[in-house]
């Protein structure tokens, strides 16, 4: 029996109560890329995109979709396209800000990287505004301000999959390359719901950036009997039509906002109208006060079955600790009382016919308590979802018969997937007495099936430890306290502090390991290195010895020019630049695979779209730019080195461009070498002169260098300049002003 009225309460358990014209689910990633591909070629007024992340890197569409479509298919190439074809249209980027804890899979430089991909018409911003241990996991995408979809998904790495799951999928590559399968539910939906949609997008643009939005269209009609908007996705028809639903919001306390635990209040009230099913599938389920709520329905409601699914196995030790081993306790609470075939927390799972086993991995977060509710949302079973991260369910009510019967469809279809059914086997199942029994019963072979977590094997029970506090907070992780005696949360740290916080540890570190090895090593001084090359010279190790202090030299940061000069002086204006050239060469090349291999493990990464221009420009240039920068004293040789490693030159140009840059200077510092070391025996007319002539030279080479470099460079341009560009990313944007929605509770 179902009501007629829905448990809608704006102000309590929602933000606001609407109608979707049309809205249809999006099942697994294939699906949502594709869906939203289609949205953004139709766009002609303006995109939103806010999300946990907005990767510049994904392929939207796979396989024949990406070969037989006229637009791009990678989402930083198709805004690009969609801006540069429509001068007009007016796109917009919201990306959560904090990423340090995910480097491995996010693109460090998100803002930089964008804006040197896309035309001016296309704005992104990094949202920092969010309590310290919180993050903006809301999933939203307003098209035209005709149709939104919301969810669970993101535009980020290690998401795409289809909907079979395949045990093996080249397609399913990320950062740390194939992932295994993942499953997540996203919703599309037009009509009066988008509108506010566009209003909480807009507010929270507003907040961070410095521009105003666009005003949300005032030509889109949003009434029962509008047709499909233009920028409806083709082969994704609706599913449901006219259907009541509300958006229930997590919003933490930050700044001025008035903060709003919706979502908890809705989630607890829809299990209480709960009579024979619910179904849940969750990326974490941690919060006691759900398993509570269900534990309690379960005990009114004797006709009631749960069946959750979740994941099989955690990713790293936070995610072991801090939700697995609260899923431990989540399961007992939830079971406390409970005959056990009425109720079952599992994972999907599939092994096939060769034997090879695979576990879906569950990003959804979807609810349906029987044929009366349809919760798809970003919010997770987890305490940081409750209240501190930044979240946003749509919850349908089947307010037809017809919507009823959707949502038990939509119900059905995900438990087939999971249990490798056919979705017209679903309904007998829940018409028997025990349908978790009947579902977790005669499952397919080589298919995929339900089974029952077991999380001990992964992890002891642990009522709370440091990994639950830092992973799956109820607060803010710091607070800062103000003028009138109370506290306000602090921010996350923004990315571009982190990252100059991590340069200057990184310049504070190498310069105490240098003081340290300067005062610890007796030898790490020029008398010293001097007195031990001494005693190599006229004997076979002559060479060798050299080459030895130039390597620890370098990995110590050691002036090479100090060294240089102490080897023309023990060895002569001839072999001392011979010894010192070769040194040089082998510290290099050491230096530069170093380089080679912190490149590869990630500082690339670090150092953002900036460094690749002038990586860029380096590889470009070659011998010549090596040669010019090894002439100019404007980096420690050691530094020059690495960076050199880590930058996309090869080492034989590398190599190359270093000896015709420093052989000269280095004549010249055996000339004022040998001239020191005569000076200091034979003081003359004669060896001051030398002395006077080796440094003039010297002058005259690092002078001569710069005017080489500025004159290579200018030509360099000047060739460009005359060269056919396609240059295309001129458009320039005008901002409309006006007021900002006001999204806040």
């Amino acid at each position: 029996m179902s009501s007629k009225h829905s448990i809608f309460e704006p102000g309590q358990n929602c933000w606001v109560e609407s109608k979707a014209r049309f809205s249809a689910p999006l099942i697994d990633c294939g699906n949502y890329y594709k869906a939203l591909h289609s949205a953004i070629v139709n766009a002609s007024h303006s995109i939103f995109i806010v999300g946990w992340d907005i990767d510049s890197r994904i392929r939207l569409l796979r396989g024949q979709d990406e070969k037989i479509s006229e637009a791009p298919s990678v989402i930083s190439d198709l805004l690009a396209w969609k801006a540069e074809q429509n001068p007009d249209i007016k796109i917009y980027l919201l990306r959560w800000d904090s990423s340090l804890a995910f480097f491995a899979q996010r693109e460090m430089w998100a803002k930089e990287i964008w804006e040197e991909k896309t035309p001016d018409n296309v704005e992104t911003e990094l949202d920092d505004t969010i309590p310290m241990g919180g993050s903006q996991h809301q999933k939203i995408v307003v098209v035209d301000d005709e149709v939104v979809f919301s969810g669970g998904m993101d535009v980020s790495t290690n998401r795409w999959d289809t909907r079979d799951h395949p045990v093996l999928s080249e397609e399913r590559s990320g950062p740390d390359g194939e992932y295994g399968p993942l499953h997540d539910v996203q919703m599309i939906s037009s009509g009066a719901v988008v509108e506010h949609f566009a209003k909480l997008v807009r507010w929270r643009w507003q907040r961070v950036a410095q521009t105003t939005p666009l005003d949300i269209r005032e030509d889109v009609d949003y009434s029962d009997e509008a047709q499909l908007p233009k920028s409806w996705p083709e082969d994704y028809p609706p599913l449901f039509e006219n259907v009541s639903c509300a958006l229930a919001r997590t919003i933490p306390f930050m700044d001025d906002v008035e903060p709003a635990q919706e979502v908890r209040h809705m989630l607890i009230d829809l299990i209480s109208e709960a009579e024979s099913f619910i179904f849940i599938e969750n990326q974490f389920t941690t919060r006691q006060e759900i398993a509570e709520a269900l534990n309690k329905q379960l005990k009114l409601k004797p006709d009631l079955n749960v069946v959750i699914v979740s994941s099989y196995e955690p990713k790293g030790k936070f995610e072991c600790e801090a939700f697995w081993a609260s899923r431990i306790e989540f399961k007992a609470i939830l079971e406390n009382g409970i005959e056990p075939d009425r109720v079952r927390l599992t994972y999907s799972s599939v092994e096939d016919i060769k034997g090879r086993k695979a576990y879906k991995r569950i990003h959804s977060k979807v609810m349906t308590i029987d044929d009366k509710y349809l919760v798809i949302g970003s919010s997770n079973l987890s305490n940081r979802s409750m209240t501190l991260d930044t979240e946003i369910d749509t919850v349908l009510f089947g307010n037809t018969a017809k919507n009823r019967e959707k949502i038990a469809q939509v119900r059905n279809d995900l438990l087939a997937e999971h249990t490798g059914r056919a979705l017209d086997d679903m309904p007998a199942l829940f018409e028997q007495s025990n349908p978790v029994k009947a579902l977790l019963e005669n499952q397919l072979a080589h298919g995929y099936v339900l089974n029952e977590v077991r999380d001990e094997e992964f992890t002891e029970h642990s009522v709370e430890n440091v990994f639950r506090t830092l992973s799956d907070p109820e607060e803010p992780l710091m607070s800062v306290p103000t003028m009138g005696g109370a506290s306000i949360p602090a921010r996350n740290p923004r990315r571009r502090s982190v990252m100059i916080m991590i340069g200057i540890t990184i310049i504070a570190i190498l310069g105490g390991l240098m003081y340290w090895a300067s005062q610890s090593i007796e030898w790490l001084s020029s008398e010293n290195i001097s007195a031990f090359l001494e005693k190599s010279r006229g004997t076979y190790f002559a060479l060798p010895t050299v080459l030895l202090v130039y390597v620890v030299g370098g990995l110590l940061f050691f002036p090479v020019t100090v060294l240089s000069l102490a080897v023309a002086a023990i060895f002569g204006p001839i072999w001392g630049p011979i010894y010192g050239m070769l040194g040089a060469l082998v510290s290099s090349a050491l230096l530069f695979v170093i380089g080679k291999i912190s490149g590869n493990a990630g500082l690339r990464k670090i150092g953002g779209p900036k460094v690749a221009a002038v990586d860029e420009k380096l590889k470009r240039s070659g011998i010549v730019g090596v040669a010019a920068i090894r002439m100019l004293p404007i980096a420690p040789f050691s530094l020059v080195n690495l960076v050199a490693g880590i930058s996309s030159i090869g080492i034989v140009q590398f190599l190359v461009g270093t000896f015709l840059g420093m052989f000269p200077p280095m004549i010249a510092k055996g000339l004022v070498g040998d001239s020191i070391a005569q000076i200091w025996k034979n003081p003359s007319v004669e060896t001051i002169s030398y002395l006077a002539i080796g440094i003039l030279v010297w002058a005259l080479m690092i002078w001569g260098s710069q005017k080489f470099a500025r004159y290579y460079q200018m030509r360099k341009e000047a060739q460009q300049g005359n060269m056919p560009t396609n240059d295309t990313n001129n458009a320039s944007s005008t901002v409309k002003n006006s007021e900002a929605d006001e999204c806040a509770a």
